[in-house]
């Protein structure tokens, strides 16, 4: 885990995640789902919001890819919502907002220069306890059934690395 920090928002007594990737389809629907799963096994519910968004418009309204419900369905994820994009209001509440590639962090942090929103940006793959040569999650979306898969697996490595280090603040 490279970097485990994280800011507090007063939000109830809630800590708020927003999942991040370009279109809100694959990757981002599936890190909300999985961190969902987790809570809900864990009996945490009641103390997080999570929700995902994207940093285009392209999706807006789409339901997550079928390649991906297939994906987690069959890891017991169920996968539902619609894509949205990130809004303003989105930096204000949310603790963390996590981005699963740099290209998604550079998108966010070019949309506020407040010091307090951007240290609230983060990667995803910063709580995979696996060393890895990259600091990205790749997106399927171009690739195979087994591309999928690998970010599954990525995905749920590092949702369990995130709750952990959530949990133990």
């Amino acid at each position: 885990m490279a970097n485990s920090r994280y800011v507090k928002v007063d939000d109830g007594g809630h800590k708020a995640i927003l999942f991040v990737c370009l279109g809100n389809i694959c990757r981002s629907p599936l890190a909300e789902g999985v961190f969902q799963y987790l809570i809900e096994q864990c009996g945490l519910r009641d103390r997080y919001r999570v929700s995902s968004a994207g940093t285009s418009n392209w999706n807006v309204g789409n339901p997550p890819d079928h390649r991906m419900v297939a994906t987690a369905r069959r890891h017991g994820i169920k996968l539902m919502g619609r894509a949205q994009q990130i809004r303003m209001q989105d930096f204000d509440r949310f603790d963390l907002l996590l981005a699963m590639d740099r290209a998604n962090r550079e998108d966010l942090h070019s949309m506020t220069q407040n010091e307090s929103r951007l240290g609230r940006i983060q990667l995803l793959r910063d709580f995979d306890p696996l060393p890895s040569s990259s600091a990205d999650i790749p997106d399927p979306y171009f690739g195979d059934v087994a591309g999928f898969e690998t970010v599954y697996q990525i995905v749920k490595r590092a949702c369990i690395g995130l709750l952990l280090a959530m949990e133990s603040d």
